[in-house]
């Protein structure tokens, strides 16, 4: 008991680190920077920020939301993310363990991956090809690993029919009607579905879709958004996913038995 709480206490700070990987993300792929150089530093007078400054979510607070240098205010999105990154990791070790024939590694892929383009797409309603394009050939792999771990033809076969159960009659929509379906989103769908299976990811595309339109309406009922205003899609997508990683066989098998 003691040693699953302490890996999984591991995995949480695993995932701050890899938040603020996030977060660099999140800043420079819509900007055309390079992940790897410079080091981070501050958007605002250009000065790099030093590694006790760039602690996830503590240096946040030491340094009261605000650069050590010229003092300009540091947006909340930053330890949101990281903290985001760090449950969302802990959850998925909690659930699949650390067994290499199972799914940890493509699990937590997948969760960065969504994590960097819900926040791209909230903010310039895109989700960049810059990310999508290695992303899914690199899922497909990752599930082709498994596959060849466990011995079983039919993890791949899964993965490849997830892949296209939604992103391919999505694609074809946004080819016929392009205002109304977003061509990234289809790429998205096609890179959940690869780790998650088809039956997982139909469960997380319809999730997405309610939670979308639940939202949606909410904002016009507000007066935010009119019924033509466009809503980035990409984040209701990715908490779709999310909730079928975790519980989508259990919706799955729910469903069928009433039928």
């Amino acid at each position: 008991m003691f040693g699953k709480i302490y890996y999984t206490v591991v995995v949480f700070l695993f995932g701050l680190v890899v938040g603020s990987f996030d977060n660099v993300a999140i800043y420079r792929i819509p900007e055309k920077k390079s992940l790897w150089a410079p080091r981070s530093f501050c958007p605002a007078c250009g000065v790099t920020i030093a590694w006790y400054d760039n602690i996830p979510i503590l240096s946040f607070f030491i340094l009261g939301r605000r650069c050590r240098h010229c003092g300009a205010p540091i947006s909340w999105r930053y330890p949101l993310v990281e903290a985001l990154s760090g449950i969302l990791f802990a959850a998925v070790f909690a659930r699949v363990g650390f067994q290499w024939t199972a799914m940890l590694l493509p699990y937590l892929f997948m969760v960065t991956v969504l994590i960097i383009v819900s926040a791209i797409d909230l903010k310039l309603q895109i989700i960049p090809n810059k990310v999508m394009y290695p992303a899914i050939p690199a899922a497909l792999a990752a599930m082709g690993a498994v596959s060849l771990a466990r011995g079983d033809h039919r993890v791949i076969v899964d993965s490849l029919v997830g892949a296209a159960a939604v992103s391919v009659p999505w694609g074809l929509a946004a080819l016929i009607y392009p205002r109304g379906f977003g061509m990234g989103d289809a790429k998205l769908a096609a890179f959940t579905g690869a780790i998650l299976g088809w039956r997982a990811e139909v469960v997380g595309f319809f999730i997405g879709v309610a939670l979308g339109a639940l939202v949606g309406i909410a904002l016009m009922l507000a007066g935010k958004k009119g019924r033509k205003s466009r809503i980035p899609f990409g984040p209701f997508l990715a908490a779709g996913a999310l909730i079928a990683l975790f519980w989508g066989q259990a919706i799955w098998d729910f469903y069928v038995g009433l039928m």
